[in-house]
């Protein structure tokens, strides 16, 4: 009888203790939601700082001004503004880059008469970066197989000189005076390297407009031209849109410590070309993108010129 006794008031203890318990956790349930309604609605701000970029200013790209008395051309600029200056490890890797390739991009572009801005276009094509787009693309300014062609670049299984950046750069800087002076300006230029030439001058003949900023274009070149201003005023003014400033010593160097070598003859092996002259296969690569194999076929008559790092 005891023993049952016992075993009752220890259940009934137990079914106390269980009531107690779950009485306890829905009222501190309703304090917490009660305490979150009261947040929501309350002023007290999250712990960010989320801001638009003003647009007080004449934004230009080339020396041609946005229509700033325009609405759907500022909007469409505001847009590529605030992405691009939230668009936080893209950006910064970008302005890093920027110190290694922008020196040797805008001497090339002032030796060719393009305007300095069309930099940036590297920085839209490809982050900077010898990259291979799906439609067959290649490099930093992301040109086409038979485009690369037509303007004297190379383009066989072995080398590839639309990853050459100074011919590369040489090559699209030809290819946008052609199109600035069928289109009649820079940044039809510019838009028409996005969208390519057939397709511009179909538009032009189809809505009677030759001003990028009233042609109804796609999505991708509708945006491009503002993203081109964008990723120039963010790199610019780094330190305007809370990234470090272009005086930073741990942006990226430009790849300057070489000499050159002129190849004459094939070389069957790139590896014990390059451990003959004291660096490794993957430094000479670096150095020099644009050889596609381990090897490199130099047929008679043809030499090459390879960058070969200093230790």
């Amino acid at each position: 009888m005891k023993k049952y006794l016992l075993a009752s008031v220890s259940i009934i203890s137990l079914i106390l203790l269980g009531l107690a318990y779950s009485s306890y956790n829905y009222t501190k349930r309703d304090e917490i939601v009660h305490t979150a309604k009261e947040h929501s609605h309350s002023n007290t701000p999250l712990p960010q700082v989320i801001q638009s970029v003003a647009l007080n200013k004449v934004f230009s790209f080339a020396g041609e001004e946005v229509p700033y008395d325009n609405f759907d051309a500022m909007e469409r600029l505001d847009r590529e503004l605030t992405v691009n200056s939230y668009w936080h490890s893209s950006t910064l890797i970008n302005i890093k880059k920027s110190k290694r390739y922008f020196g040797l991009i805008s001497r090339i572009l002032a030796q060719e008469g393009v305007p300095d801005d069309f930099k940036y276009l590297a920085v839209a094509e490809s982050n900077l970066s010898n990259v291979r787009s799906p439609a067959g693309a290649r490099g930093f300014w992301q040109i086409m197989r038979t485009t690369a062609i037509g303007y004297g670049l190379e383009v066989n299984k072995y080398v590839d000189e639309r990853y050459h950046l100074e011919k590369a750069t040489k090559a699209a800087c030809r290819l946008l005076k052609d199109y600035k002076k069928r289109f009649g300006s820079w940044t039809m230029a510019a838009a028409a390297y996005n969208m390519g030439e057939t397709r511009m001058a179909k538009e032009i003949k189809s809505q009677k407009e030759t001003d990028y900023y009233k042609l109804n274009l796609g999505s991708e070149t509708s945006r491009y031209v503002f993203r081109l201003i964008a990723f120039k005023e963010i790199m610019m003014h780094p330190d305007n849109f809370g990234f470090f400033d272009n005086s930073r010593t741990d942006l990226y160097q430009p790849l300057d410590n070489y000499y050159e070598v002129e190849v004459k003859k094939s070389i069957a092996h790139l590896g014990d070309f390059a451990h003959e002259r004291g660096t490794t296969y993957r430094m000479l690569k670096l150095y020099n993108p644009w050889m596609m194999t381990n090897q490199l076929p130099v047929r008679p008559g043809k030499s090459y010129i390879v960058k070969i790092p200093r230790k």
